[in-house]
C-alpha cells in the first residue's frame, strides 16, 4: 500500500508540458509528450501496407515514425531488362525479378550468381545450390533489345493523359498494358 502510493507521488511530480513548450522533464531520457482525443467527426485509418523486406540481424536501417522502414524510389521494376553497368558482372543483359525497396537492390535472373549450402535431412542429403544475389539498383541501367543499347530512363505524359517511361537514348516507351498483364500472371502463378 505504501508502495502504491510512493509511485503515485512520482509520477504526479512529473510535469507535462504543452508539445510547442520548452520542456526539460524527461522520463528515462525521452521528451514527454502529450495525448490529445481527436476533434469530433475524425475517424483514424489503418492501412495495411506489405513490404517486403530481407534484413540481417545486425542491418540498421533508418525508419519513418510508424517503425516502417524508409522506402527508396527506384527507376526499375519488376520484369524490365537491364544492363549491369559495374562490378564482377558488368556488361551482361538481364531481367529484374525482384525488388527490395528498403536498401535499392534488384535481383537479376541467372547474374550475380551465389552458392548456398543446404542443410541435409533424413530424407534426403544437402547441397550445394547457386542462387542469385542482390546488386544496388544504381549498377543497372534500362536496355534497349532492339537497338542492343542501355540508357537512363525519361517520364513523359501519353496524348491520353497516362504516365510512361521511356528510354532516353531510343525514345522506346517501356510502360505497355500488355507487358504489366503478363508481369502480374507470371506473378500470380508463383
Amino acid at each position: 500500500m505504501a508502495g502504491m502510493a510512493a509511485l503515485q507521488g512520482a509520477m504526479a511530480s512529473l510535469s507535462v508540458s504543452a508539445p510547442g513548450a520548452a520542456s526539460t522533464s524527461s522520463f528515462w531520457g525521452n521528451r514527454l509528450a502529450t495525448y490529445s482525443a481527436p476533434q469530433p467527426g475524425v475517424r483514424f485509418m489503418v492501412k495495411i501496407c506489405p513490404i517486403e523486406m530481407k534484413l540481417k540481424r545486425w542491418e540498421r536501417k533508418k525508419c519513418k515514425p510508424n517503425s516502417l522502414p524508409v522506402l527508396h524510389k527506384m527507376h526499375v521494376r519488376i520484369g524490365d531488362t537491364v544492363q549491369v553497368i559495374a562490378g564482377r558482372e558488368k556488361g551482361k543483359v538481364g531481367e529484374v525479378t525482384r525488388l527490395f525497396k528498403h536498401n535499392s537492390t534488384v535481383i537479376v535472373k541467372d547474374l550475380n550468381l551465389k552458392s548456398k549450402h543446404k542443410k541435409g535431412t533424413d530424407d534426403e542429403p544437402g547441397e550445394i545450390v547457386m542462387i542469385e544475389g542482390p546488386i544496388h539498383s544504381s549498377n543497372v541501367m534500362l536496355y534497349s533489345k532492339e537497338k542492343s543499347v542501355a540508357s537512363r530512363v525519361g517520364h513523359k505524359f501519353l496524348e491520353d493523359g497516362t504516365k510512361v517511361r521511356y528510354l532516353v537514348k531510343t525514345g522506346e516507351v517501356i510502360d505497355s498494358v500488355e507487358k504489366w498483364v503478363k508481369v502480374f500472371k507470371e506473378g500470380n502463378s508463383e
